[in-house]
């Protein structure tokens, strides 16, 4: 009997979660994500269709994927969104489907999300001040945010999670607003160390997020806890377990040797590691009419590359590469 197929990669680490970007475009340009004047972005006819995203998840699926999150870009750009939620969700073996968004369509689109099977939202908000929102994002658009978070929070979503990525000199002194904010709603705080992904990612002041572990720590008595989903954030939760915060440290505190993710690009590329230099074309396989047993093959072969760690601050660390494009 030929024995199943598992996703592990080189290392010997199972791979079950994949970030699927529908599509590289954003209506936002955060200056730790976008370069300014960047305009490389994939002509729309190159994505993968629904069709080809629905293939490659149902092969992952079969051989032990189980999580997938809808990225970009901005994912809520992407016509249809729903419905290629509702076709995810019918796969067999995959049990959870979350979305990463900037908020800023959320307001119309929650509801059907929802309805589409989408369990758990993450969403980006590095301030809750208007004139830093237009200064980080390059939009007055902060009202939008905040309206689709409270639609949001309405729609039964298991979890809302809220991405701040801590800027020195930029946004890091409204830790504790973001804080109040959060515990106020019910949603789960993240706060995330920027990463040195190419021009945009090296543009912005590094904060360390240890020192800031501690303060909170202390100053609301918070203790280890978990939060369900399978990103690499390390949670505190308040003793009454009314309250979670997280920290994602890929600079202080690296999370490689536990990685379980892979990306796939809106143009059908695959990479191991979002600090990777390698990615196997699938889109390319796809066209070309690639039999299922050898792209199989060729999936599982790409996750041998997939290195030990990432290599942020190395020479080659992040060249030439945009957030957007593979999503971050």
């Amino acid at each position: 009997m030929t024995p199943p197929i598992k996703l592990l990669d080189g290392c010997g680490r199972t791979v079950e979660y994949l970030r699927l970007s529908v599509t590289d475009r954003c209506d936002l340009r955060c200056t730790y994500c976008i370069p300014p004047g960047f305009k490389n972005f994939v002509t729309p006819s190159n994505w993968l269709t629904f069709d080809e995203i629905e293939r490659v998840v149902g092969l992952l699926a079969r051989a032990g994927l189980k999580k997938v999150r809808l990225t970009g870009g901005e994912p809520l750009t992407r016509p249809g969104l729903s419905d290629l939620a509702r076709r995810l969700r019918l796969i067999p073996g995959l049990d959870d489907l979350s979305l990463s968004t900037n908020g800023t369509r959320l307001a119309d689109l929650a509801g059907s999300l929802r309805q589409a099977g989408i369990a758990r939202i993450n969403v980006s908000l590095d301030t809750l001040d208007a004139g830093r929102f237009r200064q980080i994002t390059g939009r007055d658009a902060l009202a939008n945010v905040l309206n689709g978070l409270d639609v949001a929070s309405e729609a039964g979503f298991t979890l809302v999670k809220i991405n701040m990525v801590v800027m020195g000199g930029i946004n890091d002194d409204e830790i504790d607003a973001m804080v109040k904010y959060c515990a106020e709603r019910g949603f789960i705080l993240r706060l995330i160390e920027t990463m040195p992904l190419g021009k945009a990612g090296s543009s912005v002041r590094h904060v360390n997020l240890q020192p800031v572990k501690q303060r909170l720590q202390q100053r609301y008595g918070l203790i280890d806890g978990a939060v369900p989903g399978g990103g690499p954030a390390k949670y505190l939760v308040s003793p009454d377990g009314r309250f979670n915060i997280g920290f994602i440290t890929p600079l202080s505190q690296h999370f490689c040797a536990s990685c379980n993710r892979i990306r796939l690009s809106a143009d059908g590329k695959l990479y191991t590691c979002l600090d990777g230099q390698a990615s196997l074309d699938v889109g390319a396989l796809i066209r070309a009419g690639t039999a299922e047993a050898d792209l199989m093959a060729a999936l599982t072969g790409a996750l041998q590359s997939k290195p030990v760690r990432h290599d942020f601050g190395g020479p080659r660390s992040g060249e030439n590469r945009v957030m957007a494009a593979i999503g971050g």
